[in-house]
């Protein structure tokens, strides 16, 4: 079984940036749950459908199959409901953990998150100086959430 285990938080300033590069993603919703989210998603030159539970809680069960592009073209234009979520993704090795920085695009601009997937959720890890306040438990900074009700109409 698919299982993840994950942290969010704003990002508060760009010291994260130096020497990193970003892949693009754009990703769309078959189905935004409970009791779980369906998502398409482009990543770069790859393609991906994630099937995931659907609660605030850090721990939830996660499943993600690659698919052909022309698939995921097909279903992110005529099948996704709501719009399109679209972001660059920036992967940062801090202390030991990968840490994933997201700047969204679009009408999520100028939100960015980090996350920081753990094996427990009581693994102790250290914050970078730019991660800012924790979000894990705020709905609205769910990407399900984003593809209905845009940061920018906050």
């Amino acid at each position: 079984m698919g299982h993840e285990i994950e942290r969010k938080f704003l990002v508060m300033h760009d010291g994260w940036r130096e020497g990193s590069v970003g892949v693009p993603m754009r990703q769309g919703y078959l189905c935004v749950g409970p009791p779980s989210s369906v998502r398409v998603r482009i990543e770069g030159d790859r393609a991906f459908l994630n099937v995931k539970q659907s609660t605030l809680a850090i721990s939830r069960a996660e499943f993600d199959y690659a698919i052909p592009m022309a698939d995921a073209e097909t279903i992110l234009a005529t099948l996704c409901a709501g719009k399109s979520v679209e972001k660059m993704r920036y992967r940062i090795e801090y202390r030991g953990f990968t840490w994933e920085v997201d700047v969204f695009e679009g009408a999520n601009a100028p939100l960015v998150v980090a996350e920081i997937e753990l094996d427990a959720e009581d693994q102790p890890f250290e914050k970078p100086s730019w991660a800012g306040e924790e979000v894990s438990g705020d709905p609205r900074y769910l990407n399900t959430y984003l593809s209905n009700h845009p940061y920018s109409e906050w």
